[in-house]
């Protein structure tokens, strides 16, 4: 698995110990920045982790910024992409199971670094239902 990691200077302080905690678990990850503390557009970095997933170059995403609002919104502008806002492992998991969200966007200053490495895995290991009304629900939501 590969993971693209994008964030703006709200969220570099979490990315960095997200990207740290999951190349210590093995698996890969692709940063597409911001790669310091500077102020700086989340828009730019959200939209560039988002398209890896969208094109295949990356099999999940993960954008931060200080509330994850902004890169949540940004994110999803990219079609083919179901980015969700997690705040505890409870919507990180129900994201993957009836969304089958693609990029989780966590808020840095919202939620406390323990939390976040646990909403991280959680959305990293849970699979899709396949449920047969959240696949139709995708499917509509694709369809827009």
């Amino acid at each position: 698995m590969t993971v693209a990691l994008g964030c703006d200077h709200g969220g570099y302080d979490l990315k960095e110990a997200v990207k740290a905690s999951l190349e210590a678990k093995g698996i890969a990850c692709q940063d597409f920045g911001t790669f310091n503390k500077e102020s700086c557009d989340y828009p730019v970095f959200a939209r560039k982790a988002a398209e890896a997933v969208a094109n295949g170059t990356c099999d999940k995403g993960i954008v931060i910024c200080t509330t994850g609002i902004g890169v949540s919104i940004a994110a999803n502008k990219v079609k083919g992409i179901r980015c969700a806002l997690c705040h505890d492992v409870t919507t990180a998991r129900l994201c993957r199971e009836h969304n089958d969200a693609n990029v989780l966007a966590i808020g840095e200053g919202v939620v406390g670094r323990i939390a976040a490495m646990d909403i991280v895995d959680t959305f990293l290991i849970t699979p899709f239902s396949e449920g047969v009304r959240h696949a139709r629900r995708i499917a509509e939501i694709e369809a827009e």
